[in-house]
């Protein structure tokens, strides 16, 4: 980490809306799979943060935590000092939600279960969730809420321009495929939505540039775009399943594929492959205003993004499973999460991390 191991000393419990520290004292399964969440979040922190273990990776990577219970999905935050984590939910005994303040991490009971698969929110302002059975759940002011929203698929991205502006999208894979807007009161369908993919597509990540700029992304090559006023579906330059979307305005990425990998890139000027031979499978994309970005996937493959090219970058870190997610908080460092996510149950849980002066 980019701070001395003291720091991960201190990870704590906390419920939203109780006091920041206290354990809790309700022995519920829910509680107990906390408790077991917390250790290993604290046992593996500390051994990585300390230089324990033969995962200090090259080129500045390291092992923040791993061997979670549940595995990690999704990785957001509004600086180095105000990241969300959320994941898996394999006994049915609560959502993964952990948050990290600068100085520690902390297990966040939501008083809701399932799988966790995008996190989502605003300086300052409201933070959202999505999941499993039409699950959306709001953090703001210290506590949890669960929204209503139109149907029970499974939300597997989240993106808005503010909190009264807001897309969520999912599906049953292979069918069930939506798309949902929040207008600061009610999620609803959205509007001029293709009623075609209903029966016959997912949708996985949504992402853009402004509110007349959104892109989403699904099975096998989906892309759409909202210029806001028509949703519409666009040539991709791929038949493969995208998984992840981002950027916007200058370029915009997305990635995914099966077994190998695929990246498509649009500049304005259409969808493009540009995928570098031998990628593998690929998950999680973040793009940044400068066009530098991160791609990261199976058996925890990372690749960056540098003067228009992505090349693979050797992390030095195994990763059991893959990796879902990558973000890059606003001071330059990057976080990816991952584990056990291409299959149930949702376990092992990791996350690595690489500083900004490294």
């Amino acid at each position: 980490m980019h701070s001395s191991c003291a720091r991960d000393r201190g990870f704590r419990e906390h419920q939203g809306g109780r006091e920041p520290g206290r354990l809790l004292d309700r022995q519920s399964a829910f509680a107990r799979s906390l408790s077991i969440i917390s250790g290993f979040i604290f046992l593996t922190a500390l051994f990585a943060a300390c230089g324990g273990g033969d995962d200090e990776a090259g080129d500045g990577w390291e092992t923040v935590m791993s061997g979670l219970p549940a595995a990690l999905t999704s990785v957001w935050g509004t600086s180095s000092s105000d990241i969300w984590a959320i994941g898996g939910d394999p006994e049915d005994a609560g959502n993964t939600v952990m948050h990290f303040d600068g100085a520690q991490w902390q297990a966040m009971t939501t008083g809701a279960t399932g799988d966790l698969w995008w996190v989502y929110g605003f300086r300052g302002g409201s933070v959202f969730m999505g999941g499993a059975n039409g699950l959306i759940l709001r953090y703001r002011d210290g506590a949890f809420e669960q929204m209503e929203t139109p149907g029970r698929a499974t939300v597997y991205g989240i993106w808005g321009t503010s909190e009264t502006d807001l897309w969520a999208v999912g599906g049953d894979v292979g069918a069930g495929a939506f798309a949902w807007r929040y207008d600061g009161s009610a999620w609803k369908e959205a509007q001029g939505f293709p009623p075609v993919l209903v029966n016959s597509a997912s949708l996985f990540k949504v992402s853009g540039a402004a509110a007349d700029d959104v892109w989403m992304v699904g099975t096998e090559g989906l892309i759409l775009h909202y210029d806001g006023d028509r949703i519409t579906q666009v040539a991709s330059a791929t038949t493969r399943d995208l998984f992840t979307v981002a950027g916007g305005g200058g370029v915009v990425a997305a990635v995914g594929g099966f077994g190998t990998g695929v990246i498509v890139e649009n500049d304005g000027e259409g969808w493009a492959d540009v995928t570098p031979e031998g990628t593998p499978h690929v998950i999680g994309v973040w793009l940044g205003d400068d066009e530098t970005g991160y791609a990261a996937g199976l058996d925890g493959a990372v690749l960056m993004r540098r003067d228009g090219e992505w090349k693979a970058i050797d992390t030095g870190i195994k990763v059991k499973g893959a990796l879902h997610t990558v973000w890059v908080d606003p001071e330059g460092g990057v976080w990816a999460v991952g584990g056990q996510v291409l299959s149930s149950p949702l376990v092992d849980g990791i996350m690595i991390h690489k500083s900004s002066g490294d």
